[in-house]
This record gives structure tokens, C-alpha cells and sequence, in this order.
């Protein structure tokens, strides 16, 4: 699964929320898909939300924020949900929304130029993506705390020193030495990966639920904030400077 959205960095739109939805779910329903592999096209992974989607939107905010909080509980859910394994691969940035998701897969391999980053304090925003309960069960609560409360950059080697990625390559050598490994895992046994899995993850699935309810509760009242309104302003100005 790729996300390809060059022009705007792969960042993800409504639509992008509806196809990498899709494209999981129907991923975990076929049986001849063993292994499920997402990544960025590019030397970016993503960038996260689209913001100039909800600054352009025609909509009434109460509508956009239905119907955006539903298409994000299903996309959230899409990932920790998926019953098979689950690799991140993260060939450069990984921002927002697509920092907290990549964290509910099974394990992740990074390049070492990429960085995790999560500004959502710097927008007026919240936790998303199951991340208040995500990172601090991967990373501690400092270092949770650094990057959702603090908008702080964690870099790959920093990442793997946490446990936040099982491994982290050159460039040069990224996909010559990553994708042998997902073949061979393709290989192994998946009826003892999926039961593996479930036992792993049996206690935290309606934990998961409550957390997801959560924050996408939350995220919606944050968007009625005036701090949101200058977070966005505060982000297209330095956009168009750039």
C-alpha cells in the first residue's frame, strides 16, 4: 500500500482516508495477502492531514467534522484492527496522523533521514490516531509527552533507540536489504501469526475502542477553538513563504 501524493507530499485528503481504509480492509479479507506492507511514495512518507482541504471546504464545520470524524475512526480502526502483520516501512518524514497510524502496525523499519513529528499543539489540535495511549506505552511518558505536547521531531536513530522502530537503514541500502526480510516473512506460518497476534493485542482492543472515541470526541471540539483558527492561519502564512 503506497501513499502517493506527490505534489502535496502525500498528505492525506478525505478520499486518502477512504482508499487507505479500503485498501486495508480488503488486504485483511483476502486470503492469499500474507503480509501487509504500507509506505510513502517518494523520500517522504507523509505530511500528514491536508489542511487546505478544511480551509476550503464549502461545508458547514458541524458537517465537515461528522463526516470527518467518521472517515478517521474507520481509518484508525483499519489499523489496529488488521489481523494480519502489519509492516510500516517509512522512507522519510512522517507527520501528523500519518505518524500516529504508522505506530499501530506490527512493526516498522525506518530510513535513517526519516523523522516522526506531530505538531498538533503548534495547530490547536489533540492527540490523534490512539496516540495518547500509543506512545507513551512505546516511548515513556517524557518522551511521549516531548512530542505531543511539545511538537518535538524524534528522529529514526532516537526511534529505534525507544522501541518506537525495529530497525533503521541507509538509503542506499534501504530496499535491497528490507524487502528480502518481508518476503521471508511472508513465508511463515500465517494462521500462527494471526493467533499470535490476537493474543498480543486481546486485552487492548476495547481499550483501543475507548481511546479512539476519545480523542476523535475531542479533535471535534477543538475545531470549534479560536486557537485552532490561528494555528491553521499561523501555518498557511509560513507555507506561502516557503
Amino acid at each position: 500500500i503506497t501513499i502517493n501524493n506527490p505534489k502535496k507530499k502525500n498528505a492525506l485528503n478525505q478520499e486518502a482516508y477512504k482508499d487507505l481504509t479500503k485498501a486495508l480492509n480488503d488486504a485483511a479479507q483476502n486470503d492469499s495477502v500474507k503480509v501487509a506492507v504500507i509506505t510513502g511514495a517518494g523520500d517522504i512518507y507523509s505530511s500528514g492531514n491536508d489542511l487546505s482541504q478544511a480551509l476550503t471546504s464549502t461545508e458547514t464545520i458541524e458537517e465537515r467534522l461528522r463526516k470527518s470524524s467518521m472517515v478517521l475512526k474507520e481509518l484508525i480502526r483499519a489499523f489496529y484492527k488488521f489481523p494480519k502483520l502489519l509492516i510500516g516501512i517509512v522512507n522519510g518524514p512522517c507527520i501528523g496522523i500519518a505518524a500516529t497510524t504508522i505506530a499501530l502496525c506490527d512493526l516498522i523499519y525506518a530510513v535513517d533521514s526519516a523523522y516522526f513529528y506531530t505538531p498538533f499543539t503548534a495547530l490547536g489540535l489533540c492527540a490523534e490516531g490512539c496516540s495518547s495511549y500509543t506512545f507513551p506505552k512505546i516511548l515513556g511518558k517524557s518522551k511521549a509527552s516531548e512530542m505531543l505536547l511539545l511538537n518535538y521531531k524524534l528522529s529514526a536513530m532516537e526511534a529505534l533507540k525507544y522501541g518506537f522502530v525495529a530497525d533503521v537503514y541507509n538509503r542506499s541500502e534501504f530496499d535491497t536489504k528490507i524487502w528480502p526480510k518481508i518476503v521471508a516473512y511472508s513465508k511463515l506460518a500465517p494462521g500462527s501469526i494471526r493467533v499470535t497476534k490476537e493474543l498480543m493485542q486481546k486485552f487492548e482492543m476495547n481499550i483501543l475502542d475507548e481511546v479512539c472515541e476519545a480523542e476523535t470526541k475531542a479533535l471535534s471540539q477543538r475545531w470549534h477553538s479560536d486557537e485552532v483558527m490561528e494555528g491553521f492561519m499561523n501555518f498557511m502564512s509560513r507555507k506561502s513563504k516557503m
